[in-house]
């Protein structure tokens, strides 16, 4: 195991905490063991596979909700900035 350089704090509810209380308990494991390593697994799964880009980037999703009251010109001065 390697040294702590760094510490990250979370906020949770009271049954969050108790469940993964409850879950480290089952494992043998302290709270922060098991976070520690269930993050970690849950990160290299997500760098190995990285989520789908959401379709459509903002100007397609204003296109969509707007175009009854809005032309595409005005939209797209609305998504940079202008």
């Amino acid at each position: 195991m390697t040294a702590t350089a760094d510490r990250l704090d979370l906020r949770l509810s009271v049954e969050d905490k108790n469940r993964l209380r409850r879950a480290a308990e089952l494992h043998g494991l302290p709270v922060a063991t098991f976070v520690r390593e269930a993050a970690l697994r849950e990160a290299e799964t997500t760098i190995a596979h990285p989520p789908k880009a959401r379709r459509g980037g903002l100007a397609v999703r204003l296109r969509g909700r707007a175009t009854a009251r809005m032309g595409t010109d005005e939209i797209m001065q609305l998504t940079r900035g202008a």
